[in-house]
């Protein structure tokens, strides 16, 4: 048998080890915790890996049957010319919020993070665009938000996301799904909001939009200015 301050440091011990761990963002089967703490312990995830809210409106429901898992990791694109099929349909006036395991946006050099949908040229022709369009948002602790200004009645459409093809995918694997210059999708800036650092984006399909083909179907988000790199 044990002697009691044998036993009490050992229970001491214990304890000490649980608070440390705590310390951590843990992460639930979404792949994180909402409002927990950030620490840099090696590389965070640069490309969504759950999600903390989501509401699909009626209308077109393509891999709604399978959500979260079409929207994490990299993109799958389809080129100029096609649009991925590898997609979540948010439905009209649908929003989806997703987050990073152990990693958050941080306002950098350039674009920041980038929003793919399967957006495309028809026939080719960069003059006409087939874009679903959705108003983005940034959010640091899951309640408070900071929006993208988005005018969806007619070309260019501001800050909107879905107006950009997506070129990075498993068939182009010599383009780097996280250059802003090369992958395609539509990259956003938190300088252009005011906004240092965010842990959660929130893509709401624009229902007002004017002249436009249906709903936005979200393919991925990425990271390109990581907390933790």
């Amino acid at each position: 048998m044990s002697h009691p301050i044998v036993r009490a440091i050992g229970l001491v011990i214990v304890l000490a080890s649980l608070v440390g761990c705590g310390a951590e963002d843990p992460a639930d089967e979404s792949g994180g915790s909402l409002g927990q703490p950030i620490t840099c312990n090696g590389a965070g995830a640069r490309f969504a890996t759950g999600t903390i809210a989501h509401s699909f409106g009626p209308g077109q429901s393509v891999g709604q049957n399978l959500f979260p898992k079409p929207i994490l990791g990299p993109p799958k694109g389809a080129g100029c010319c096609e649009g991925s099929l590898d997609v979540v349909s948010l439905g009209n006036g649908g929003s989806v919020t997703v987050e990073f395991a152990h990693n958050a946006i941080v306002d950098g050099p350039g674009p920041d993070f980038i929003v793919f949908e399967n957006a495309f040229y028809v026939n080719g022709d960069e003059s006409v665009v087939f874009a679903e369009l959705a108003t983005v948002a940034v959010s640091e602790d899951g309640s408070s938000w900071t929006e993208f200004p988005c005018t969806a009645t007619e070309a260019p459409y501001g800050s909107c996301a879905g107006q950009a093809p997506v070129y990075a995918g498993p068939d182009a694997p010599e383009i780097d799904p996280l250059d802003p210059t090369a992958a395609g999708g539509d990259a956003f800036d938190l300088a252009d909001v005011g906004v240092e650092r965010a842990r959660y984006v929130r893509i709401t399909d624009r229902e007002d939009q004017v002249g436009q083909n249906g709903v936005f179907d979200l393919d991925a988000v990425g990271i390109v200015n990581p907390l933790c790199p």
